[in-house]
């Protein structure tokens, strides 16, 4: 029998820290080329896409996938679906809406954790949708974060964002700033958190030794770093290379006009296992590109399966 997850149901199993831990253990799998990360196929609609990315972990004897369509005028329901590697079952039909968001808040915290110098204390975040609250978050469990500016085209959503994030997390000012600029200058991390098609964030507004979680843009078609900031980065770290080629319009487009080359660019987990050092002193920018992997939300989605199994949430189908 498989059980069905509702969003309801998800949100009493999910927390930051277990999505933190879940994913940092993840990290620390050994590649031994039975697990594999299927890319986001997308299939075009006259209005909109059916998205379909899928994963296998034999390590952990699961495999699965999510999809999801995204039909213009409407919000996307996004669903997961774990399956045994050892029978080939069904096992569970997740509702991951809230999951994919506290999943992608998390991932921007593991690189934040293994690449922002140890000292940082602000953040700068250029976004304050859906997606945006868990950035946050998630940062501010791996970093003592005392100031967070955020800035999007819309004031009342940049005082809700405060209003909320500081009920939230606790010793934290959170100022809404009316520019871009203002909102990475003097930051210590940024992230961007948007589905803009044009750069957000220029290099010459950035300083010295800041990390940056680029977090929004996961089509060919859409940047939020300007060429001069990817050039600026002396470590370039994504959560899959391969998806990146695919996804990442911010390395494509700098790629494409030869100011750099696919081989300077490394695995999250390649910094996790220490295979490749990430930053090496406090004066290095370092760049977190995330496209969101269907392996991660497969490792994720079994994380709640198993709690769920445990305690008894969800229905038997």
């Amino acid at each position: 029998m498989a059980v069905f997850l509702t969003e309801n149901d998800v949100k009493k199993l999910i927390n930051m820290d277990i999505t933190l831990k879940s994913l940092d253990e993840a990290l620390f799998i050994p590649d031994d080329g039975q697990m594999i990360n299927s890319p986001r196929s997308r299939l075009l609609l006259p209005n909109g896409f059916l998205n379909f990315m899928s994963a296998v972990v034999p390590s952990i004897n699961m495999m699965g996938h999510k999809t999801y369509g995204v039909v213009r005028g409407h919000i996307p329901k996004f669903y997961i679906h774990l399956f045994s590697t050892e029978t080939g079952e069904l096992l569970a039909i997740i509702e991951a809406s809230e999951l994919g968001r506290i999943r992608t808040g998390a991932s921007s915290g593991i690189a934040t954790k293994y690449l922002a110098n140890d000292d940082a204390s602000s953040v700068g975040i250029i976004g304050t949708g859906y997606q945006s609250g868990p950035q946050l978050e998630a940062i501010c469990k791996v970093r003592k974060i005392s100031k967070a500016k955020v800035f999007s085209r819309n004031v009342e959503k940049r005082e809700k964002f405060k209003s909320k994030m500081e009920k939230q997390i606790n010793n934290i000012e959170i100022e809404p700033v009316n520019s871009a600029q203002k909102c990475v200058e003097d930051v210590d991390i940024i992230v961007t958190i948007t589905t803009s098609r044009d750069p957000v964030v220029k290099g010459e507004w950035i300083r010295d030794g800041v990390h940056i979680n680029a977090a929004g843009a996961n089509h060919w078609m859409r940047r939020e770093l300007d060429y001069e900031v990817v050039k600026r980065a002396n470590h370039i770290i994504v959560d899959d290379v391969e998806q990146a080629k695919i996804e990442c319009g911010d390395l494509i487009f700098p790629v494409e006009r030869g100011s750099m080359r696919w081989q300077q660019v490394y695995n999250l987990s390649d910094v996790v296992k220490g295979s490749y050092s990430g930053r090496t002193n406090k004066s290095d920018v370092t760049l977190f590109e995330s496209q969101g992997l269907a392996i991660q939300d497969i490792l994720v989605g079994t994380e709640i399966y198993n709690l769920a199994c445990a305690t008894g949430v969800g229905k038997e189908i």
